[in-house]
């Protein structure tokens, strides 16, 4: 611990965020540079509990008072050290993280808790500007070979681990970056893609293959796959989007959030679309449908590209706001520490202006003689429980119908499970009852000598189950090739699997 006193003495402080009227014209990080006597301070708050429940709280189990410590005592290379020790990527869950553990300190249950992400944050970053962080590549190699489908940041993770340990590592992407949702689903404004290019280059040199923009089981066959690899994990994340089968749906100007991102990121990386083939949201009223991060990040994209409006629309409950506690819920989790904590929150896109709603259903949309959308209608609902049933349903609310104009709707309502034409199919392996990857206690796949890791098995989740995930996979296939594995395995990804 630090400093005794600290958390008597210091309140919590965040980093401060650059105008709106600045960001929004420029996509780079909505934060303002944080100085290490400010992170110092901050960090001198933590109590370093006999029991530390930020542990608890974060999938990867990271050793939070260890590197509060060492960043209160301006030991940075230490710090790096120890959080590298449980987490192979800091720089992205510094940045993109929900921060489950931050609920779950302690000093939540009766003041504001420790700005843990932030700090982990400035270690990664203050790492790579000092030198710390360099390659690790093994002193000797098994000369076993592993393919690792999909590089986003389980794929990385397992990737990293079993480089390490010493096995040749082939990525496999199917785009024409690596990265996964780091490079192309999160905005430049929420990580800037410097950060994942130098950690790639880091895994470069290490030895890790990356190969780019091949279709596994299209460009390469699941049998060449099966004799060129002694290990295979399915990293590919969960891509089928929820759709909203309602009429008028089919109208142009309709689009799934991922393809409205996913394009803008390619613009930032220079590629170049055709009228026709370009989704923007400038000059126009855009309807975003879905009210998680997906959402914010549309939201904040739309921003930046010049929308004349932005409307949210949910059709789940206004979440509990903290500054009213009479607003509580007896099934919100917002006193339950140290659970996540279900209340409203106003992200950064937020704050750049937006028209929030919820408990809305959309009913219909409607078209110009062109085709495209015009407006978007609605009903506002309640929630009600019929019959016997354990779960609410959403119920119209008589007489309170109402009409939306919208030139560009984004449907941000999350992902039902991986696509299973092609490569799964090929491959043969089972899913479970929600359509992902099914695993075994080994986090081996129906077929030998196949595992799955991130949101393929787990389903739609955070980057930090994700890393967890390609960590506790890259020790089940380094122990199924070696007999044994030193790799540290990751025991809060097995809540539900009751394993490790």
């Amino acid at each position: 611990m630090g400093k005794d006193t600290g958390f008597m003495e210091e309140g919590r402080e965040f980093p401060s965020r650059r105008p709106v009227e600045e960001r929004i014209h420029d996509w780079k990080e909505v934060y303002n540079e944080w100085p290490d006597k400010d992170a110092r301070t901050q960090a001198s708050r933590c109590m370093d509990c006999g029991v530390p429940f930020c542990n608890y709280g974060c999938p990867l189990g990271n050793l939070i008072p260890d590197w509060n410590d060492l960043v209160y005592r301006g030991e940075w290379e230490k710090a790096i050290a120890q959080l590298h020790s449980t987490n192979n990527f800091p720089e992205f869950t510094g940045r993109i993280c929900p921060a489950p553990c931050e609920p779950a300190c302690t000093l939540a249950i009766n003041q504001d808790p420790i700005t843990i992400e932030m700090i982990e944050k400035k270690i990664s970053d203050k790492a790579w500007e000092s030198g710390y962080i360099k390659p690790e590549p093994p002193d000797e190699r098994t000369g076993k070979h592993v393919a690792v489908i999909g590089s986003g940041p389980a794929g990385l993770a397992a990737a990293q681990q079993l480089n390490r340990a010493g096995h040749l590592v082939t990525v496999f992407e199917r785009s024409e970056y690596l990265g996964g949702l780091l490079a192309l689903g999160i905005p430049d404004f929420k990580l800037e893609k410097e950060v994942v290019e130098r950690r790639l280059d880091q895994m470069r040199a290490e030895g890790v293959e990356f190969r780019v923009s091949t279709d596994v089981g299209v460009d390469i066959s699941v049998a060449q796959l099966k004799a060129d690899f002694d290990s295979i994990i399915l990293t590919g994340g969960s891509t089928v989007p929820r759709d909203l089968p309602v009429p008028g749906r089919d109208l142009n100007g309709i689009h799934f959030a991922m393809d409205f991102l996913t394009q803008q990121n390619r613009r930032g990386k220079g590629q170049e679309f055709s009228p026709e083939e370009t989704i923007t949201a400038e000059a126009k009223n855009v309807i975003i449908i879905g009210g998680g991060d997906t959402g914010a990040d549309c939201l904040g994209t739309s921003h930046r590209q010049g929308a004349t409006s932005t409307t949210q629309i949910e059709i789940l409950d206004r979440p509990i706001d903290p500054l009213e506690p009479e607003q509580r819920q007896l099934d919100n989790p917002q006193f339950t520490w140290p659970e996540y904590p279900m209340v409203f929150r106003i992200t950064a896109a937020h704050e750049e202006g937006d028209i929030r709603d919820f408990d809305v259903m959309t009913t219909e949309f409607v078209g110009d003689e062109n085709g495209n959308v015009r407006e978007l209608k609605a009903v506002r609902i309640e929630w009600k429980t019929q019959g016997t049933g354990l779960r609410p349903d959403p119920m119209p609310i008589e007489g309170t119908e109402f009409t939306l104009k919208a030139d560009l709707v984004l449907l941000a309502m999350g992902f039902l499970h991986p696509q299973h034409d092609g490569l799964l199919d090929d491959l043969g392996v089972d899913f479970d009852m929600r359509g992902n990857v099914k695993i075994d206690e080994n986090m081996m796949t129906s077929e030998a000598g196949i595992f799955s890791a991130g949101d393929m098995q787990r389903g739609q989740s955070l980057v930090v189950h994700a890393i967890a995930g390609g960590r506790a996979v890259a020790r089940f296939a380094d122990e199924q090739m070696m007999g044994s594995s030193k790799l540290p395995g990751v025991k809060r990804y097995f809540r539900d699997l009751a394993t490790v």
